[in-house]
């Protein structure tokens, strides 16, 4: 498996993005040891990064329910855990009657990091990222609460999720160069708006995480190869799935890009893991950037 720099990690070039198996369109999941097979043969195929957040959870006093099934797999693995890197999320709050909203207030993010601690298991949380933006605090102050928690040692590392240009360039300055190990923004070819993101991650060398990156759990994903058939066509003549095709592609716009495909069986990680390894030609990656949405 080819790795990648996150922060202060070596992780992965791919990663699990576990959500699925605890949140996802169809509300369909795995049952709990299916879903602890699931992350462990991410952990087979060489994947050493592990996305999860304490609001994947089917409903809403259930949350951390994700992170109970990556703590549990990681935890019982058989094989070597020492790289692995799990990344979680706060921010958004879940309560009765399934309402939400989001609080990025140092009480709320400190006790929010305490339940992930719990729930995965572990004395300090590696990356921890800020989940969404809460429009009510001005957003360096809270990028300041997270470098509290930091601080404190509660968490190794800082993260931003579902961020615009200008909130890097807060972060960025907040944090200090270096300061920001990772941007986790949708990216996939159905959706291409976070290409300003990726380029900025490029330039201060910040790992850009793409979240649904084959499409989403809508059935983006299995469908990715008959909605764009460069893939397909590509995939076919490498022997491979339109999905690896897909991550292959992504790796290659950036060597800050490090995309969690999502899962909720053991066969679907398994082969989007293959993707760090497919080589494709210019001219393929070329057809691959020419397909998909603006």
């Amino acid at each position: 498996m080819q790795t990648r720099k996150l922060g202060p990690f070596t992780v992965s070039a791919i990663g699990l993005g576990a959500m699925p198996m605890s949140m996802n369109n169809d509300k369909v999941y795995p049952d709990h040891d299916d879903a602890v097979a699931t992350v462990q043969a991410a952990l087979d195929a060489g994947i050493t990064l592990i996305d999860t957040a304490d609001v994947y959870a089917p409903t809403w006093d259930t949350m951390g329910h994700n992170e109970r099934i990556v703590g549990e797999a990681v935890r019982t693995y058989t094989g070597s855990t020492a790289d692995v890197v799990i990344a979680t999320k706060g921010g958004i709050v879940r309560g009765e009657g399934e309402t939400r909203r989001r609080d990025g207030s140092l009480d709320y993010l400190r006790s929010a990091v305490e339940k992930s601690l719990t729930a995965l298991g572990v004395d300090q949380l590696d990356l921890y990222q800020w989940h969404r933006p809460d429009r009510w605090m001005v957003y360096g102050q809270a990028i300041e609460n997270f470098k509290t928690l930091q601080d404190e040692g509660l968490i190794k590392a800082i993260g931003i999720s579902n961020a615009n240009v200008e909130e890097i360039e807060v972060a960025l300055q907040v944090l200090g160069e270096g300061g920001l190990a990772s941007v986790q923004n949708e990216f996939s070819p159905r959706f291409r708006s976070s290409q300003d993101e990726l380029d900025l991650c490029a330039e201060h060398g910040v790992a850009f995480l793409p979240w649904s990156p084959l499409g989403g759990t809508g059935g983006g994903a299995t469908g990715i190869g008959r909605e764009f058939a460069a893939f397909a066509e590509i995939g076919e003549a490498h022997g491979v799935s339109p999905q690896q095709v897909v991550l292959a592609w992504e790796l290659s716009l950036s060597d800050v890009v490090i995309p969690i495909p999502g899962a909720r069986r053991p066969a679907s990680i398994a082969d989007s893991a293959k993707a760090a390894d497919l080589v494709l030609t210019e001219d393929e990656l070329a057809r691959c950037s020419a397909t998909g949405r603006p």
